[in-house]
């Protein structure tokens, strides 16, 4: 299993900026201000962040038009009663196959901006992403499912950012099932992922517009259950957040069995285009995956 969590978590993390940089796009955001949805609210290190109401709405829009409800279940990590309203509003302003649309013109766009129209390595990158993709089953997968539901587009980076974006997915969706499995809240996985990335409490977690009410409340849950102590991991704390991870790498084994010994080909060819796109101000220089990373001896 060591081995399965290793390989499973090296493709993650390369697949990340090549798949998440779709929040980040300048192409995304002038698409989605023309729809009326806000601009970018600022400039990170030089990276674009996302409008909120148009995050909630595009990334949820894979799902169809569900309400804020159903978008907050499925992301699972941010307070719902600011989701909510958000994606009503996001509803009053466009449908769901619009803003979809954009999404998926504008992180196309950005990678042809940084990458070109044929990156090097991108037909056999899309063939071992197609082959990464196949065995996988959308049963408790929704923004999976939705993404599934969307086809695929007929150029090459655009097949393989499709395909990079349903493993990112898959694995989101397949964490969600592994911290509320554990019987965790979106606050309590919050609260113990911070710790377990190296990162001061209540840092991370406050892009999850949890109310400071809220973190106490989790806070004290988790220091009863003994997995917090003074604002730290406990041992049993510490070996809990572990198990949630290994239990998430479980269910993308699919993935790294239908890779075999050719995942190693598909890093050499990812982990580039992620630098580039870092480089570009595309992505974040320092994403969840790397937090974690660095984190671990």
């Amino acid at each position: 299993m060591e081995a399965v969590s290793e390989r499973a978590r090296a493709l993650a993390g390369a697949l990340e900026p090549v798949a998440g940089q779709v929040y980040f796009s300048p192409e995304c955001h002038s698409a989605y201000q023309k729809l009326g949805f806000g601009p970018s609210p600022g400039d990170f290190a030089g990276v674009a962040g996302p409008d909120g109401t148009a995050y909630f709405c595009s990334r949820g829009s894979v799902m169809g038009q569900v309400p804020g409800e159903v978008i907050a279940a499925a992301f699972g990590v941010f307070n719902p009663a600011v989701v909510i309203p958000l994606v009503r509003r996001g509803w009053e302003l466009t449908d769901a196959a619009t803003i979809c649309g954009a999404r998926d013109e504008g992180g196309v766009g950005q990678l042809r901006r940084i990458l070109g129209e044929q990156p090097d390595g991108v037909e056999r990158a899309g063939e071992l992403l197609e082959r990464a993709v196949a065995p996988l089953k959308p049963a408790g997968k929704p923004l999976y499912a939705g993404l599934a539901s969307l086809g695929v587009p007929a150029d090459p980076l655009g097949a393989a950012w499709r395909r990079a974006d349903l493993l990112r997915e898959y694995r989101g969706d397949a964490h969600v099932a592994a911290w509320t499995a554990a019987g965790l809240d979106g606050t309590e996985i919050g609260l113990l992922t911070e710790p377990y990335w190296g990162l001061p409490l209540r840092t991370y977690i406050r892009s999850r517009s949890w109310s400071e009410p809220d973190l106490d409340a989790a806070e004290g849950r988790l220091t009863d259950r003994g997995l917090l102590a003074g604002g730290t991991l406990t041992e049993a704390g510490a070996s809990l957040r572990e198990e949630i991870e290994a239990a998430t790498d479980a269910q993308c084994s699919p993935i790294v069995d239908a890779l075999g010994d050719d995942l190693d080909e598909l890093l050499g060819i990812l982990r580039p285009w992620g630098a580039a796109i870092r480089e570009a101000k595309g992505y974040p220089a320092a994403g969840p995956h790397d937090i974690a990373r660095r984190s671990r001896p």
